[in-house]
């Protein structure tokens, strides 16, 4: 089952690295970064607006950890949208770190055998018997919705447009379900689950823009199609947010 548990692993070395990318080599600053870390935790330093460009065009930042740059850079992504739920912004860090790993993203479970190709498999399994399966596919439902809708809009565009499958507002409507059913199973309230996976049926739009920004800025930043355009209007429009 995969948890929000990003922020968890971020140790000593990544607060170091972080102060060291906000301080710039001012030592007054690193030594109030250093104290506002003492009394405060990383948490308010991770929010910093400098840390993301840091991370992504200074040197130091080339030592960052996986998990340090997922998180901030899905996190600023959220902050930049008005969400500021940073259980949010550590599930859906974990969603890259996890499905970025060879066929997790096709997968229920870590170790689970039948691999699932399309929203429609995946929600063939949210009634099954076993209440643990279940449960799974409903989470993996929402999951796998949100991977390929917020990091790759333009192959579900081309899909529609070309093939005619399912748009953008399709997998989020499924992505939604899969996640209300989740917070809704049982299991959901047995693990303490039921409060994240609401939060991420109402949000859904939002985590998918936030992964649409990095997509378009930080994975295909050459791309320039009328579908992605289209779709960045629409989007501005819904959100009041310019398209800069």
């Amino acid at each position: 089952m995969m948890l929000a548990h990003v922020r968890g692993r971020l140790g000593r070395e990544d607060a170091q690295l972080v102060v060291r990318l906000l301080g710039a080599g001012r030592p007054e600053t690193v030594r109030r970064l250093e104290q506002q870390l003492v009394d405060h935790g990383l948490d308010p330093l991770l929010d910093e607006p400098e840390l993301l460009a840091a991370l992504v065009h200074r040197r130091p930042a080339s030592h960052a950890s996986l998990p340090l740059f997922c998180y901030v850079v899905v996190r600023h992504a959220l902050l930049r949208l008005g969400a500021r739920d940073r259980g949010l912004a550590d599930y859906v860090a974990s969603l890259l770190l996890h499905f970025g790993l060879r066929q997790r993203a096709y997968q229920l479970a870590e170790h689970d055998d039948q691999l699932y190709h399309t929203l429609t498999q995946i929600a063939g399994e949210i009634e099954s018997a076993d209440a643990h399966r279940a449960f799974l596919a409903r989470a993996h439902l929402g999951n796998y919705a949100l991977w390929l809708s917020g990091l790759f809009p333009e192959y579900i565009a081309h899909r529609h447009t070309r093939r005619g499958g399912p748009d953008l507002q399709y997998y989020e409507a499924m992505g939604r379900r899969g996640f209300q059913l989740a917070a809704g199973h049982r299991l959901a309230a047995q693990h303490g689950l039921a409060p994240l996976f609401g939060a991420a049926a109402e949000a859904f739009p939002q985590l998918r823009q936030a992964l649409n920004g990095l997509s378009d800025t930080l994975l295909f930043p050459h791309v320039h199609t009328p579908e992605r355009l289209m779709r960045q209007v629409r989007d501005a429009f819904l959100t009041g947010n310019s398209l800069s």
